[in-house]
């Protein structure tokens, strides 16, 4: 395969919400001030968790989640870019005395103010057949973009002048055509003093000038050139807009697609990728959750980060489903099949261990809701999913079989937090102890049968009504 240039990945492997920051924080950890974490799809709407020994936390939106530890940022053209929440997140790692550094593509497409304040009114019309929004204009951001006539990068902020006349189309042309489109033409009268505000768009002007002084305008290879490469996914594969269960999915490629390309571009040929899930399903914003639960399904749940907001309502939560993951899983590493001289090493780590009561996991598996102990559990994870390293060119179609090294539990803070499958070390987190988990396997618990929700796969549609 000649010189190895090799990269980390980490996907969610759920709806979100799944410990995608602080996988991140881990590998980051591992190669410090070397460290470039990519943002490949998603935006502002992402909120990755992380917590540092001493206790310091924050949630990362649109800097990488390795930034406590030293690692630089990079903004693909596949991240949507929002000037006034990158400036608000800059202020608040400034208080916690992280100063990041941040370059950003030219071609990153940019929200602004119109697209937050559509996507907010365009939810709050649709009243009960929401698809389920942050209310950050991102979906927004992507069909606007759809338009060259409308559309705004990064690389468009750097002239104000020609940056305010496009922002007055915008408002004055496409706001009402898009909400008329969709049948809400008098939420635009009913907020004209709001959308016509010319304070709003003159400051969203100074924001993106000061967005611009923050950042380092730069393409893929420049930005990545003799830096570990850490790509930082968002959302998780259930929510892929390719994949999902439509229309309540986000407007991006969760999984490896976006990473793929990046990766043909930068001449990589490994890809270490950790799919993250949590033992348990979360779901913040509307949509199908199989397996839904009225409660949380163990009472050591605590998520400060997902608290009720008036887009997405409460968290929701579901009992793992084995067989969506594999689905999800093997239909992410598809993607790779047809790229000649990638070598693929998939793991799957599993958070949030330490929220289970008395060392007992529900899950669904082959139809059946058990319980078992946390090992079992693991075992059945492994057996599930059957992750193994894949070498995909011309000439080499099947996949080597990975030698199975077990589960390596990895304690936050003296807890058993965090664990991830098929790895072959037992590297630190953030100084924290590491040690592997006995997985002598225990009697079965009494199995109930029933008929879960599948996955179905892609879904054509050509309206994002």
């Amino acid at each position: 395969m000649g010189l190895q240039k090799a990269a980390q990945v980490v996907i969610g492997a759920q709806f979100g919400d799944e410990g995608k920051g602080r996988l991140i924080d881990y590998y980051a950890a591992q190669v410090g001030r070397d460290g470039l974490v990519i943002r490949f799809n998603g935006g502002a709407q992402a909120g990755h968790t992380v917590v540092t020994p001493e206790g310091v936390r924050h949630v990362f939106s649109h800097v990488g989640s390795g930034a406590f530890v030293g690692a630089a940022t990079f903004l693909s053209r596949f991240f949507v870019s929002n000037p006034i929440l990158f400036l608000k997140e800059i202020e608040s790692l400034a208080g916690k005395g992280v100063e990041p550094s941040v370059s950003v593509d030219p071609q990153s497409p940019v929200t602004t103010p119109y697209d937050m304040m559509m996507n907010q009114i365009i939810e709050r019309e649709r009243d009960t057949g929401r698809h389920g929004s942050c209310g950050l204009g991102f979906g927004e951001t992507i069909e606007r973009n759809l338009r060259p006539d409308y559309a705004v990068t990064v690389a468009d902020l750097v002239d104000q002048s020609a940056l305010a006349d496009k922002l007055e189309v915008i408002r004055r042309e496409y706001v009402p055509a898009r909400l008329a489109r969709l049948g809400f033409a008098d939420a635009f009268r009913r907020n004209t003093d709001l959308l016509l505000s010319n304070a709003i768009l003159e400051r969203f002007i100074e924001d993106a000038g000061r967005f611009l002084r923050l950042t380092t305008i730069a393409d893929s290879r420049t930005a990545t050139a003799g830096r570990s490469l850490l790509f930082e996914g968002a959302q998780g594969l259930l929510l892929d807009q390719d994949r999902g269960f439509f229309p309540h999915v986000t407007r991006s490629n969760t999984g490896l697609r976006n990473v793929l390309t990046l990766a043909q571009e930068l001449e990589l040929n490994q890809l270490e990728v950790t799919y993250v899930t949590r033992p348990y399903v979360t779901r913040h914003g509307a949509g199908p959750l199989p397996h839904e639960l009225p409660e949380k399904p163990y009472p050591g749940i605590v998520d400060a980060t997902n608290v009720p907001n008036d887009w997405q309502g409460a968290l929701r939560f579901g009992w793992l489903d084995l067989d969506v993951l594999r689905e999800a899983i093997a239909g992410d590493l598809a993607e790779a099949e047809q790229l000649p001289g990638l070598f693929l090493k998939p793991r799957l780590a599993v958070t949030c261990l330490d929220q289970i009561s008395d060392d007992r996991v529900t899950y669904c598996t082959a139809k059946v809701l058990r319980q078992t102990s946390v090992g079992e559990f693991m075992m059945a994870l492994t057996e599930a999913v059957n992750l193994s390293e894949r070498e995909f060119n011309q000439d080499v179609t099947r996949a080597k079989k990975a030698a199975q090294a077990g589960p390596v539990f990895i304690t936050d803070r003296g807890r058993p937090g965090h664990v991830l499958l098929s790895i072959d070390d037992s590297r630190r987190l953030a100084g924290a102890e590491a040690s592997v988990v006995d997985l002598l396997a225990m009697p079965a618990e009494p199995e109930i049968e029933f008929d879960p929700p599948r996955l179905r796969g892609p879904l054509f549609r050509t309206d994002w009504r």
